[in-house]
């Protein structure tokens, strides 16, 4: 190609026949057949490379001026395409070439095939999310959104994903999205394109599928994800919401889209729902009673002096979401007020006669109603300033006149959404730190009835035992489901192990700080600490049907129980002893053995666990001595961890409650 890309059309001509001898094919466009090319999206596999569709390059060289080159593969075969624009005779054209690399051009045959399957493998990795191994969001942009043809559209949305990453911990939030990936490939055919859209989001793509059959797929789907079981998490219940639609043949993947994600949306109300064009308007709630799809729409608040703009917005939002309108500032404010949360997102006009949307603004922000429901500005006006002022105020996007109609859309959509999962994860945030500060005044009260007793001693060993606690429980849940031990269930038992001696309170100080062996008499009087625990539990009236004081009451009375009978109080054998207990007491001797006490010194770690696997300090439950060995590694960090913690001063309530809050 020539240097300057001015030229006339005999150059170009002359170009062209030249390059004939060399190129496999020479075309060149003005802008009518660019456009065309444009608009052309029936490229595939199985089409010939002389087809016009091999003309995205040079769509790309035309608008952004350039020259461009790239090597595509049509089937097996690898070509190389190289794009110019020129400006011939005045008017913009893009000149294209291209090759097929075949054996007689730049690579001998065996390095052609490395080559291939080189950039075969990159394509792949390029493409493949590198957790569940899908197709990722880049293959979507790339390859898939502009396609076209009749296919199933399904948007899936992985149920209370940061719930699992914030009560579990990263890995479990890992598995949980390997398994669903995992399930839904297990039920797809191979024709089938499933994508990781996006953190918890799904892409399944189904092409040639009848909406009875797509609708039946995607409840299977459902029923499966829901039935699976996360490796090591047998405590999780897996949910998914799947919004599924079907693309007619002239619709691009892209806008079909969106309509899944209307759909899918509208099942996250109730989660682990399938909602397609066939179920949109009527479904079931929680009671079994029919409800009006309609119901469930958000509502949407528009506050524009102009009648016009009002119906030009409610009509770009409709059917998909309800909406009111105000015609005046005073006006919002007074539905507002009537309508509260019920009320999803509010459009504001800034400029209005009377109170314009600043002061309407000021008046939520004012009332905190901004916390709960989004607002968009709306305006014609685009000084920085008044752009500038609106955020500030707490607006959460802002709209320029004309409309968009398709901008005004989604952006309402997203932020509504944005809004509602905020909402719902705050709600399970609350409820969780109301049900565990109702448990550590719970644990407050207990401590008080200890200090009425007397003094607690040190809290390091009390420290130790929740550590060890929280890591026997973990693993224990990783191996066997067992004991069906939930999240909440490990929490309880770990807080309630802190209580397992407070009966020695009961107990002579000159037996508990004696330096020697105990005599028969003195060791017999020792073991009422378990007795004398277990009755100051039972004596706490109101709590007594308390889950946690349930938990303490068996670890108190349980601990020095062993598993072969031999223990006491009570001499419960296997599976007689809780749980709780029995997990408390393998932590209790692991800390008695290295730890130092008036009457011994502390034993290193490795001779800790080889007295306890021998069975030198009684029988555990082999099931818990396996758990012990897996975590024999980590044990050592974790009581240097447990050391640095602040532990319960003597006679100290307010100390002793800071503590547990520090555990939380």
């Amino acid at each position: 190609m020539v240097s300057d890309y001015k030229i006339t059309m005999g150059q170009a001509e002359t170009e062209m026949a030249c390059y004939r001898k060399v190129f496999d094919d020479v075309r060149l466009y003005d802008e009518a057949a660019v456009d065309a090319l444009k608009k052309e999206d029936d490229c595939g596999e199985e089409q010939h490379p002389t087809h016009q569709c091999m003309g995205h390059v040079a769509v790309d060289a035309f608008y952004k001026k350039e020259e461009l080159s790239k090597l595509e593969f049509i089937g097996d075969d690898i070509y190389q395409i190289m794009a110019k624009y020129l400006e011939i005779d005045g008017k913009p054209y893009v000149m294209e070439l291209l090759k097929s690399m075949d054996k007689n051009y730049l690579v001998a045959q065996g390095d052609r095939d490395r080559l291939i399957r080189s950039l075969s493998g990159y394509n792949e990795r390029l493409y493949s999310d590198v957790l569940t191994k899908v197709y990722n969001r880049r293959y979507f942009e790339e390859e898939l959104k502009n396609q076209k043809g009749p296919a199933g559209i399904a948007m899936i949305d992985l149920d209370d994903f940061k719930l699992y990453n914030d009560t579990y911990g990263h890995k479990a939030g890992d598995m949980a999205l390997a398994t669903v990936t995992q399930v839904i490939s297990r039920y797809i055919r191979k024709t089938d394109i499933l994508v990781r859209y996006g953190g918890d989001e799904f892409l399944l793509i189904i092409p040639n599928v009848k909406e009875a059959e797509f609708t039946h797929r995607l409840q299977e789907i459902l029923d499966r994800i829901h039935a699976a079981t996360i490796p090591g998490y047998a405590r999780i219940q897996l949910s998914v919401s799947i919004g599924g639609t079907i693309a007619s043949a002239d619709e691009t993947i892209e806008s079909v889209v969106g309509r899944a994600d209307r759909f899918m949306y509208q099942a996250k109300t109730h989660k682990n729902l399938v909602v397609t064009e066939t179920n949109e308007i009527r479904n079931q709630d929680e009671d079994g009673t029919e409800v009006d799809r309609d119901e469930l729409k958000q509502q949407i608040l528009i506050v524009d002096d102009s009648e016009l703009n009002r119906e030009i917005l409610a009509e770009i939002l409709h059917p998909d979401f309800k909406t009111m309108e105000a015609c005046s500032g005073e006006e919002c404010l007074s539905m507002l007020r009537q309508y509260g949360a019920g009320i999803s997102l509010v459009l504001l006009d800034i400029v209005m006669p009377g109170m314009d949307g600043f002061a309407v603004l000021d008046e939520m922000n004012r009332n905190h109603w901004l916390e709960d429901i989004p607002v968009i500005m709306i305006s014609s006006e685009e000084t920085e300033s008044y752009i500038r002022r609106a955020y500030e105020m707490g607006v959460s996007d802002y709209i320029s006149r004309p409309f968009d109609s398709k901008v005004v859309y989604r952006r309402v959509y997203n932020t509504i959404k944005l809004y509602v999962k905020q909402r719902y994860l705050i709600t399970l945030v609350t409820d969780q730190i109301r049900e565990k500060e109702k448990n550590s005044q719970i644990l407050v009260d207990i401590l008080s009835h200890i200090v009425e007793f007397r003094n607690g001693e040190s809290g390091l060993h009390v420290q130790h035992i929740k550590t060890l606690t929280g890591l026997l429980l973990e693993r224990l849940v990783q191996k066997t489901d067992k004991y069906h031990l939930q999240w909440s269930d490990q929490y309880m038992i770990t807080v309630a192990s802190a209580l397992h001696d407070i009966g020695k309170v009961g107990i002579d100080e000159k037996i508990l700080n004696k330096p020697g062996r105990l005599t028969k008499e003195e060791f017999e009087e020792m073991k009422k600490h378990t007795l004398i625990g277990a009755s100051m539990l039972k004596s706490l009236g109101v709590y007594q049907d308390e889950e946690l004081v349930k938990v303490a009451y068996q670890i108190c009375r349980w601990h020095h129980e062993r598993y072969d009978g031999k223990g006491y109080p009570d001499g419960l054998k296997g599976e007689e002893i809780p749980i709780s207990a029995q997990v408390v007491s393998v932590a209790d001797v692991y800390d008695a053995l290295t730890s130092e006490r008036v009457y011994k010194k502390a034993f290193t770690h490795e001779n800790a666990m080889e007295m306890i696997l021998a069975g030198e300090c009684g029988t555990f439950n082999p099931l818990l001595l396996e758990c012990l060995k897996d975590i024999a590694g980590n044990i050592p960090v974790e009581m240097a961890k447990a050391a640095e913690q602040p532990t319960y001063s003597q006679g100290s309530c307010l100390r002793a409650y800071k503590k547990i809050r520090d555990f939380e």
